[in-house]
Parts: C-alpha cells; sequence; structure tokens
C-alpha cells in the first residue's frame, strides 16, 4: 500500500496545482466579460467548501488513528487470550499436555506469520488457513484431553480456547477495514473543488504567489500521504510492527 498511498498523494498534489491553474484561467476570462465585483467567489461559497475539505480531512485522520489503537489493543487482547489459554493446560491429565504446548507454540508462530507476510495477500492467506487448522487441532485435542473432567474444568480450558478463537476473527476483520472508497474519492473531489476556487480568486489579482500554491499543495498532500499510512500500519512508515513483540514474549514464554 505505500505504493498506492504515494501515487495518490503525488497525484493530488498534482491535480491540486492543475485546479489552481485552471481556476485561475477561468477567473481571467470571466474578468473580460462582466463588472469586476462578480469575479470574487462569494466568501460564505468558499468558506463552505473548504470547511468541508477540511472536515473530511478531520474525520478520515481520526477514523484511521481509531482503527489504528483498536488493532494495537487486539494484539494485547490476543497476547493475553493465548497465554491464558496455555497457563489453563495445567488442570489437563499430564499425558495429554506435551502435545496440547507444542501445538500451542505452532499456532502462535502461525498467527505471527500471518502479519509478517503483509501485504502478500496469498502468504497471508496460507497463513490464516494453518492458524484455522491448528485452532481445530488444538480444540479437538482440549475435548478429548477433558473426557472424565469436572464441569469446571471444561469450562475453565475451553472457555479460555474459546475467547483464542474467537479473538483471529476479529482481528482479521480489524485487518481487512480501512476508510471506504467513497469518501476518499469524496476528499479528492473537495481538495479539487476548493483548489479550483482559490486559483480563480488568485485571477482577481495580477500575479500568482507561486511558493504559497506549492506549499498548499505540498502540505495537503502531506496529510493525505499521512491518513493512508495511518490506514496501512504494516505497509509504510507507520508501523503497528513493533506491537507484535507482545505476541512473540508470549511465544518465548511459552518454551
Amino acid at each position: 500500500m505505500t505504493v498506492f498511498s504515494v501515487a495518490f498523494s503525488c497525484g493530488l498534489i498534482g491535480a491540486i496545482l492543475v485546479s489552481i491553474e485552471a481556476g485561475y484561467r477561468i477567473g481571467l476570462r470571466r474578468r473580460a466579460r462582466v463588472p469586476k465585483f462578480l469575479q470574487r467567489v462569494p466568501p460564505t461559497l468558499e468558506g463552505s467548501v473548504f470547511g468541508l475539505m477540511g472536515l473530511l480531512i478531520a474525520f478520515t485522520f481520526y477514523g484511521a488513528g481509531s482503527r489504528f489503537d483498536i488493532r494495537r489493543n487486539l494484539i494485547a487482547q490476543e497476547a493475553n487470550a493465548i497465554g491464558t489459554a496455555y497457563l489453563r493446560l495445567d488442570v489437563l491429565p499430564p499425558e495429554t499436555q506435551p502435545k496440547l504446548r507444542e501445538d500451542f507454540r505452532k499456532y502462535v508462530r502461525s498467527r505471527l506469520d500471518v502479519y509478517r507476510q503483509i501485504p502478500d495477500t496469498k502468504a497471508v492467506n496460507a497463513a490464516l488457513d494453518r492458524s484455522s487448522a491448528l485452532q481445530r487441532n488444538v480444540w479437538k485435542e482440549a475435548v478429548e484431553a477433558l473426557k472424565g473432567s469436572g464441569t469446571a474444568e471444561k469450562a475453565l480450558v475451553l472457555g479460555s480456547l474459546n475467547e483464542m478463537i474467537d479473538i483471529t476473527t476479529t482481528r482479521t476483520v480489524a485487518l481487512t477495514t480501512h476508510v471506504p472508497g467513497v469518501v476518499l474519492g469524496m476528499l479528492a473531489l473537495t481538495v479539487v473543488a476548493s483548489s479550483v476556487l482559490a486559483g480563480y480568486t488568485m485571477s482577481a489579482y495580477e500575479t500568482r504567489d507561486w511558493a504559497c500554491i506549492i506549499a498548499y499543495a505540498l502540505v495537503v498532500g502531506a496529510v493525505v500521504y499521512a491518513i493512508l499510512d495511518y490506514e496501512y500500519p504494516r505497509a509504510g512508515f507507520v508501523r503497528i510492527d513493533p506491537v507484535d513483540q507482545v505476541l512473540a514474549r508470549t511465544l518465548e514464554q511459552m518454551n
């Protein structure tokens, strides 16, 4: 997604520059045909469009940040769920524990592989399939080991295993949940519209301040890139990978 983020941001910067120039030229043509007091964009209209752009940027950034925090917290929740389920294997008959503990270690490695393989979709799906297979094996082995055990032991072990399995679905959903494409489209549309209006307003003056124009384009492009980088925290400069160490330490504690 880094390539997409860079391409989208650079394309947006180019669109801003072109839109400002287009608005400027449209304004120049109209200046020759209408009175000067009609050359300026009505402040209410201009403020509304720029305000809408600001709101879209703010809400998109906030949404990306919220999803980043959710993904980070889910890693800790999964590590806790796995660690708790692993500890509760102590209530099983001693002869059944070695195989289950080894499968647990394989399972944690498969969960780490899921996110290390991003953005390779095929490798991610393969790792998810391995995790699902190991989940079924662990569950079957635990159910078999609990035969003859009391209700309290069954509830203790199977409850923690169920929580460990459920969190994987939650993390998978969080992994694939991103800002809708239509929102990005609306953001790009408002940025372009705002740029056209800005260029139109500049036509009332004799010269254009290219330093300000370029600075505006770069700032908006950088903000949009930061949003996309935040949205895909395993493919850009903003990384969530260090939080995986929580799960890696859980694996180390199993050895």
